[in-house]
């Protein structure tokens, strides 16, 4: 049976850096002083320095300087998808256009998720027409499955692949985050929007050995969570809820599963001393936190997860394919690689993979 390998991946983001900009007027929503300091220590405990929109920081104090996001008159819901129409296949072939010189003729299928915007004809179809794919191209969209749709999108891949080993599938991970900011005074929820950027990453997967090689794929559960992370539409664009709770029930998760150890676990019966390289979802430095302490990892080893995070933030479903483009870009053994993504459930999404 063929093995489905990630053969390239290429990144995009948008040309704004908006982290700073956000951090300055958000603070005008937290009215009580101490709030307000909970909110400054914890934007430098963040560990992130930049993050990227579409959206112009302003220099007078206003959030970008188109007027989009004025304080007392966020946007519509159809204000902004009528953005992610805008943006997104844009952003979409950059990323495709950073893959370097494929043949994009012999693509068969593609794949793209996407969780931060909806529109009909699809972004899969503008992407078909505005990358020069074929029109006759097997189309999927995953959609709003947040922060692990990366590995839902690998594991379609690997079963294609692995029943039609000529297939040449693009995976296409695209979200417009910062479309969705809040007007709200909230201190959870503002620390919520401090973790999210925008990008978009796309990735050749085929049986050529070259790049990773995708092994099992495997998910779970972690029981009473459901409403930790949400996701849901409201009238002033979508409402996201992270709670703070996450990563502590993230740790206490893998601490579970590496006591545990069998067969049916993450680890697939190992020891994390087993796998020589990590690709973690940068949710957050907490989130990354709790796996490191969970699985009792070396200080080092979230190191490419880490960086990802310092440099554009979680940029949710897109993110965990920026980790595993700089760890394909490194001289990483990576003979035994486990890839691990979290989101709404609260669940985990994991596989296994290595250098072809």
């Amino acid at each position: 049976m063929a093995t489905a390998h990630i053969n390239r991946i290429g990144t995009a983001v948008p040309p704004n850096d908006v982290h700073e900009a956000f951090v300055g007027f958000v603070d005008g929503f937290i009215p009580e002083r101490r709030e307000k300091l909970i909110f400054k220590r914890m934007v430098g405990r963040a560990d992130i320095a930049h993050r990227y929109s579409f959206f112009q920081p302003s220099d007078t104090g206003d959030a970008d300087s188109e007027g989009f996001y004025v304080r007392g008159r966020f946007p519509s819901t159809a204000a902004r998808m009528a953005r992610y129409e805008q943006h997104a296949p844009d952003l979409a072939v950059r990323a495709i256009d950073a893959l370097g010189d494929i043949d994009r003729s012999g693509i068969t299928h593609l794949i793209v998720s996407s969780c931060t915007g909806f529109i009909a004809p699809g972004l899969d179809q503008m992407i078909v027409a505005r990358a020069g794919l074929q029109p006759s191209v097997e189309r999927t969209v995953v959609g709003f499955m947040g922060c692990y749709a990366a590995v839902n999108s690998l594991r379609l891949a690997h079963h294609i692949v692995r029943s039609e080993p000529a297939a040449r599938v693009l995976v296409v991970n695209l979200e417009l985050c910062t479309l969705h900011f809040q007007e709200t005074p909230d201190l959870e929820r503002l620390l919520s929007m401090l973790l999210f950027g925008d990008g978009c990453a796309a990735s050749l997967v085929t049986a050529d050995a070259t790049g990773l090689a995708l092994h099992d794929f495997r998910a779970a559960t972690i029981e009473e969570s459901a409403e930790n992370i949400t996701w849901r539409i409201g009238d002033q664009g979508f409402d996201m809820h992270l709670s703070g709770e996450v990563p502590i029930k993230i740790g206490r998760a893998l601490k579970a599963d590496r006591e545990r150890n069998d067969p049916g676990n993450l680890l697939r019966g190992r020891q994390p001393s087993d796998y020589d390289a990590w690709a973690v979802h940068a949710g957050g430095r907490t989130i990354l936190d709790a796996v490191e302490q969970g699985y009792e990892l070396a200080g080092d080893a979230l190191a490419w997860s880490r960086g990802v995070l310092r440099d554009f933030g979680n940029m949710s479903s897109a993110t965990i394919m920026f980790v595993l483009d700089r760890l394909m870009r490194s001289d990483a053994p990576a003979a035994n690689g486990m890839g691990i993504a979290f989101g709404p459930g609260l669940a985990a999404e994991s596989f296994r993979f290595s250098r072809a």
